[in-house]
Order: C-alpha cells, then sequence, then structure tokens
C-alpha cells in the first residue's frame, strides 16, 4: 500500500528532493488567497509554528535572499540586517520574488529556485523533528526534517523571529 508512486504534484522542487533522495511526505490542502500558514496549519492539523514560511527579501543593493521563518513568527529586518552586516534588509515586492524564485507568491518552495539565493533559516526551525514547507505550488506542502534545510540549502541559522500575539 505504497503511496510512493502516487505523486500527488511534481514541481522543481519536489524533482529536486527526489533527485537527491531525500524523504518528504505530500501535503495537498485547499489554498485560500493570502490565508498564509494559518490556514495551512489548519487545513494540516498541525501547529503553525512548524509551518516554515519561505520569504523571499532583498538588501540594500536589491541583492535577493531567501529566510525561512516558523509560520507564527514575523522577520525583524533590524536583527536580521544587523547579522548579515547590511544596512537594510525588506521582503521583494510580489513580481520581483516571483522572478527570483520562479515561483507563484504563496507557493515559493526554497528548493530548485530559478536563482541560487543564499538562504537563511530562524535557529528555532532547526530544534523541530519535522517541518512542513512549500513544495513548489499553491495549496502543497511538504514534511522533511529540517536538516534538510542545511545539508541541501547550505542554510545559514540566523536569530530574527518576531513572535506574532494573538489577540
Amino acid at each position: 500500500m505504497s503511496k510512493k508512486s502516487e505523486h500527488i504534484s511534481e514541481t522543481p522542487a519536489t524533482q529536486f528532493l527526489r533527485q537527491r533522495k531525500v524523504v518528504f511526505s505530500e501535503h495537498p490542502y485547499a489554498y485560500e488567497e493570502k490565508g498564509g500558514t494559518a490556514v495551512s496549519a489548519r487545513e494540516l492539523g498541525v501547529d503553525e509554528h512548524v509551518v516554515v514560511k519561505t520569504l523571499i527579501m532583498q538588501d540594500e543593493k536589491a541583492r535577493p535572499l531567501i529566510v525561512l521563518m516558523h509560520g507564527d513568527c514575523t522577520v525583524s529586518t533590524k536583527n536580521l540586517a544587523r547579522q548579515l552586516g547590511c544596512k537594510s534588509v525588506e521582503p521583494c515586492k510580489p513580481e520581483m520574488a516571483q522572478r527570483h524564485s520562479g515561483y507563484l507568491v504563496g507557493g515559493t518552495s526554497p528548493f530548485a529556485t530559478k536563482k541560487a539565493m543564499p538562504v537563511l533559516v530562524e535557529e528555532g526551525i532547526l530544534a523541530l523533528e519535522k517541518i512542513y514547507i512549500n513544495g513548489g505550488r499553491r495549496g502543497f506542502l511538504i514534511g522533511i526534517a529540517p536538516q534538510i534545510l542545511l545539508d541541501l540549502l547550505l542554510a545559514k541559522p540566523v536569530q530574527c523571529a518576531l513572535v506574532v500575539n494573538e489577540k
């Protein structure tokens, strides 16, 4: 009863992982425009903290970079800029993010991006047993061990999480 043969989604990200023999689980869900990680966590029945968002950002020289952050946190751009030794970091505009990554916003995966970019991962993500991260299209997450971010993406751990308080 193996689900190995039925690929729910074939994306550049899943192809990249399969070529490297990475074990991952596939989690399609009903995508909601601007729903973010709150929707995907609810649909998958997991804590939003283990859902990782892939953010395409840029420094003051418009050099793009990928920031991987807990779904229930935001990025402290000041802390991130300080750790990178640059003046400022800000999110890319959606059309630029898409140009850099090759993925639609809402479906951005850190794997197999169009342009090679440095990957920064919030340190706390690496302590989790399993994370859910975009598999390369809207409404599709993959479950992986966070160590893969270090092994395949050479992600650099950073401390830039701001906890979003629920109101």
